[in-house]
């Protein structure tokens, strides 16, 4: 499998989304990346294999056949071809126009495909939206959070294994794999301190 921790992707962009696609794709050849491009290449291509939901559905087989581990797509908005990647096995799509809102899809929601939408997008904000997304991991940036990992990581788990046909037959309720309670906490006013303190603890140090 090709995986982003060796700086490898697979992206598709449908012809709204190519310039955006564009952009981002330079700065991350730029940065050593190796990319497979799925979608459109060139402004000036009529194929109809490449409308936005062809596009969303091929790279969203990329992740399901373990050809990748992650994805970048792109259309107008983002929506379309998130929607489309989503009827893949194994696929956790997300569509951001933020930053934040890049870093909390992955640490928090563990998505293995993120869309933008070019419409609302501007180059810059899609660079920075990418690497948030390509740097973190789940649960990056919330140690802090007694059982964040582990409460979205349960649901991540619940989600791979979801069947419909069994959710239907148990009474529409979710089979549950574990659980873990979550409360709201508030950020250590000490965040070093106390991030240095759980790495002590992951080391064997307590």
């Amino acid at each position: 499998m090709k995986s982003y921790k060796n700086k490898q992707l697979v992206v598709g962009a449908d012809f709204a989304g190519f310039p955006l696609k564009e952009a981002v794709v330079a700065h991350l050849k730029k940065k050593g990346w190796e990319i497979t491009d799925y979608g459109v290449t060139s402004p000036d291509q009529t194929d109809t294999d490449l409308m936005f939901h062809r596009i969303g559905l091929r790279v969203g087989a990329a992740i399901t056949e373990k050809e990748f581990d992650r994805a970048l797509l792109f259309c107008g908005t983002g929506m379309g071809i998130h929607i489309a990647a989503s009827k893949c096995p194994g696929v956790a799509a997300g569509v951001v126009e933020s930053v934040p809102a890049a870093l909390r899809a992955i640490t928090g929601n563990g998505v293995n495909v993120l869309a933008m939408g070019a419409f609302y997008v501007a180059p810059q904000m899609g660079i920075e939206i990418a690497e948030a997304f390509l740097n973190h991991d789940l649960g990056d940036g919330y140690e802090w959070w007694h059982n964040f990992y582990e409460f979205h990581k349960l649901a991540c788990d619940e989600l791979d294994a979801f069947n419909y046909e069994e959710f239907k037959a148990n009474g529409f309720k979710v089979k549950h794999l574990g659980d873990y309670p979550l409360v709201l906490e508030d950020k250590p006013d000490n965040i070093k301190e106390f991030l240095s303190y759980i790495k002590s603890r992951r080391n064997g140090g307590f």
